[in-house]
């Protein structure tokens, strides 16, 4: 009886030499003595950043632009906004998410009262179309013409003053969801502006208002000392990133996340130092590394924070293609490990495809997870939704196919523009999942109940647990995986909430 004990503890299991997967390995269930519900998930992106949720969105172009970064914030996580576009752009969709208070999706078309409408087109899915002086958010109010009223004229090639409803009313920005809806209940109106330093925003109608409000209650979200949505956005390590990041830190980024595949490089190095002795109120986050020593030298340097994963993405080919990388699982403990000894939160980026591989990633060493395909697809998401095979799906990429490549993400593989490109990853589809609004904390909710199998009430709790070895790990085979998945079924249909 004194021989048998269960399983291995963490750093037992990782030290022989295999590089496991999420799904490798399974955590056997410890003691249980509080409910569900007072499982706290707070924790920290990097040093200085709090979170409310352990989530963040990748910095991809079919993940993480304006949109999705003030819905993450919403939910009390984060979003990191791409750089794969130029400069201005990208520091304009900072300045678009930090200027929303609400999470309505809207992407406002304005038109001058002298215009016309010619198609359906014009109003780009949108419901309205706003009408100023100018033809411009910047310039004064005028109303707004339906695109039910337009679809409603016999002769569609009038000028917009013939037709328009005249209405100058707007509403500040930093109206919270309750005060927009109860302004749109009072006035009893279907439709507002949203103005933000005599800018015109946005525009909240009723219907979207209502969508919003019948997902769970979001809470007070990710706020700034300013009162605004924290947000970030992505960098590359080439000399014209630093110019790059004047323009994000002038637009009111709160941390940058420098975007390389293989972060254990002099360029990354170089550049983490001189933004620490340039911008030293603002957080860094190096990466990608998956090993002891690339964590210390991006810990040496003055990383912030580490994003960890190699290869793990769903749409990553760089272990196939290089030869190089790491199980997800093996690389967060690992890093995770090294990194707590100097207070350096650690990012699991890449390989979550469920709420157990949440639950995995966080209890073996990680602050936050990392999500791309994910969100890929949401709401929220970037892109169009289309229809293939009966299904509605938007489009997914590894921001290594060279797809994203032409659009300047090669930096992040350290490409250069004169040389040869080889893809690191892939174009895809994938399956509409409605609003991060309602999936994510349904999922957090998900997480919740694995903490609570694990005894652990809180991510440090957890962290506690495995570095003392108290919780214990055993390596699943194939047989084992099958056998924890759905199996002897003809057939089912899954429904995660």
């Amino acid at each position: 009886m004194a021989d048998l004990e269960d399983g291995f503890a963490a750093q037992r299991l990782f030290n022989q030499g295999y590089s496991y997967t999420y799904d490798d390995v399974i955590f056997l269930p410890h003691y249980i003595d509080f409910p569900t519900d007072s499982v706290q998930l707070g924790t920290r992106l990097s040093r200085n950043i709090r979170l409310t949720i352990p989530c963040v969105s990748s910095p991809m172009d079919t993940v993480t632009e304006s949109h999705m970064a003030v819905a993450m914030a919403a939910l009390g996580g984060i979003g990191i906004i791409h750089s794969n576009l130029n400069p201005t752009d990208q520091a304009a969709l900072v300045k678009a998410a930090k200027a929303r208070r609400v999470p309505i999706l809207s992407n406002p078309v304005f038109r001058s009262p002298s215009d016309r409408i010619s198609s359906e087109d014009d109003f780009d899915s949108n419901p309205y179309i706003l009408v100023t002086e100018s033809g411009s958010g910047r310039s004064k109010l005028l109303g707004y013409v339906s695109k039910s009223d337009w679809g409603k004229l016999p002769e569609k090639e009038v000028k917009i003053y013939d037709y328009m409803a005249n209405s100058s009313e707007s509403v500040s920005s930093d109206f919270d969801l309750d005060r927009l809806a109860a302004y749109l209940d009072e006035k009893r109106r279907g439709v507002v502006a949203i103005v933000n330093d005599d800018e015109v925003i946005d525009l909240a109608t009723k219907e979207e208002v209502e969508r919003i409000k019948g997902y769970p209650k979001l809470g007070a979200g990710t706020v700034g000392g300013d009162g605004k949505w924290v947000v970030g956005a992505a960098i590359g390590t080439r000399e014209q990133d630093k110019e790059r990041l004047e323009h994000l830190v002038k637009a009111g980024i709160n941390v940058v996340v420098i975007d390389s595949s293989q972060g254990n490089s002099i360029y990354q190095i170089d550049l983490i130092k001189h933004i620490k002795l340039r911008y030293p109120e603002l957080d860094v986050v190096g990466g990608n590394v998956v090993t002891i020593s690339q964590a210390q030298n991006l810990i040496q340097a003055g990383a912030d924070g580490l994003r960890v994963g190699m290869g793990s993405g769903s749409i990553c080919t760089t272990q196939e293609v290089c030869a190089v990388g790491r199980g997800q699982a093996t690389a967060v403990y690992k890093v995770a490990s090294i990194a707590s000894q100097s207070g350096v939160p650690v990012i699991a980026d890449g390989g979550i495809s469920n709420s157990g591989h949440i639950v995995k990633a966080l209890t073996l060493g990680a602050s936050t997870v990392m999500m791309g395909s994910f969100l890929a697809g949401s709401t929220e998401a970037p892109g169009t939704y289309e229809y293939q095979n009966g299904h509605r799906v938007k489009k997914y990429r590894g921001m290594g196919s060279l797809e994203a490549m032409t659009k300047g993400s090669d930096a992040r593989y350290l490409g250069d523009k004169a040389k040869l490109k080889i893809a690191q990853g892939v174009v895809g589809k994938v399956a509409d999942k409605g609003s991060v609004l309602k999936f994510v904390p349904y999922t957090m909710q998900a997480v919740k109940q694995g903490f609570q199998d694990l005894g652990a009430s809180s991510l440090q709790s957890a962290h506690d647990l495995i570095r003392s070895n108290t919780l214990r790990l055993e390596v699943r085979t194939g047989a084992a995986q099958v056998e924890g998945g759905v199996h002897g079924l003809i057939s089912y249909e899954k429904k995660s909430f």
